[in-house]
């Protein structure tokens, strides 16, 4: 495991030079499939057959010809997701991405790496206890700011690695403000990765979207959080997009499938600096779930039989599968939180 350390990169590349050109674009809504989505589906990273039998354990789709599964443990990076961050970065290479309630009523993103490690990803936050849950059932190593002196003490005991600034990769931008200026590049990061000999299992179920149930239309969806925040979904016909996106627009997760948990929400028993109590989401059990694809609205159950538990899925039918695809978790409160559909 990596130590967290308290030294800093200097900035590199430019990678956020323009940032105040690409916010303004963010601002404007970023909803547009993008140039490097369109990159990614001419090089087989979409839900298209390629007849390879492996496949991508968090997206469910088939390893391009010529490539294989790696050998270097998933990567999570915590991103910050205020205005803040604005415009993030990486996201649009991310594989799968899950939103998670912090404190203030705000969210935080766990972007999870494995398919491609971009060169360039943040802002890096801190990890919080929530994170055993959401990374632990494709033991997966987190790339972080840091945590709170309890947090690491739980994240080290239930044996999640990480990384965190200090480490190789880690650098500060010149042109953000701190805490907002901590980027890293996964491909350094990776290289100092334990290598894993296993792939990991899926995160999800995975399935064809020519199996999804035909459920109820739904291109439009708001997933309200807290009285603070509430993250607005639209259908392209193509795939979903966040409307009040902190991405700009050639740089946003180009979602197949929106999946919203509804989760029991407690307290981590500590406070930020600012005073605010800190949640803690408690990803294990059972609960509501609904799956967005293709316009469309599935609703049935999820369960987690333990923290390290991947997630299943059921509908009153039985069994339900995920159309294989980029897939964006949100992790919802059910005191507090809310899906409105139309």
């Amino acid at each position: 495991m990596v130590r967290w350390g308290a030294r800093g990169r200097r900035g590199r590349r430019g990678v956020v030079a323009g940032t105040v050109a690409a916010l303004a674009l963010v601002l404007a809504g970023c909803g547009a499939a993008s140039d490097r989505a369109a990159r990614a589906a001419a090089d087989g990273s979409t839900a298209q057959a390629t007849g390879s039998s492996e496949t991508w354990p968090l997206t469910g789709l088939p390893v391009t010809k010529g490539s294989s599964a790696r050998s270097t443990p998933v990567l999570v990076v915590k991103m910050d997701n205020t205005r803040s961050s604005a415009p993030q970065v990486g996201l649009s290479d991310a594989d799968l991405v899950v939103e998670e309630l912090v404190e203030g009523g705000v969210t935080r993103l766990a972007v999870f790496y494995y398919s491609q490690m971009p060169q360039d990803a943040g802002p890096v936050r801190s990890m919080r206890a929530s994170d055993i849950g959401i990374v632990s059932p494709v033991d997966a190593s987190m790339v972080t700011s840091g945590a709170a002196g309890v947090t690491i003490d739980r994240i080290r005991g239930a044996g999640v690695s990480y990384f965190a600034e200090g480490d190789p990769g880690f650098y500060r931008s010149s042109s953000r403000y701190a805490p907002y200026n901590l980027f890293v590049d996964l491909q350094d990061v990776a290289k100092e990765a334990a290598r894993t000999a296993s792939r990991p299992v899926d995160y999800l179920p995975w399935g064809s979207g020519a199996d999804f149930p035909s459920g109820q239309p739904a291109e439009r969806f708001s997933v309200r959080f807290s009285g603070a925040h509430a993250t607005e979904w639209q259908y392209s016909g193509k795939r979903y997009a966040v409307q009040n996106s902190y991405a700009a627009s050639d740089d946003a997760f180009p979602a197949d499938s929106v999946v919203v948990l509804r989760v029991p929400v407690g307290d981590a028993g500590y406070r930020d600096p600012a005073g605010n109590a800190v949640p803690e989401t408690e990803f294990e059990g059972t609960g509501e779930a609904m799956i967005f694809h293709g316009g469309r609205l599935v609703r049935g159950t999820w369960e987690k039989s333990s923290l390290v538990a991947p997630i299943q899925l059921r509908t009153q039918a039985g069994a339900l599968a995920v159309p294989a695809g980029r897939t964006w978790v949100e992790l919802v409160p059910v005191d507090g939180g809310s899906v409105d559909v139309g």
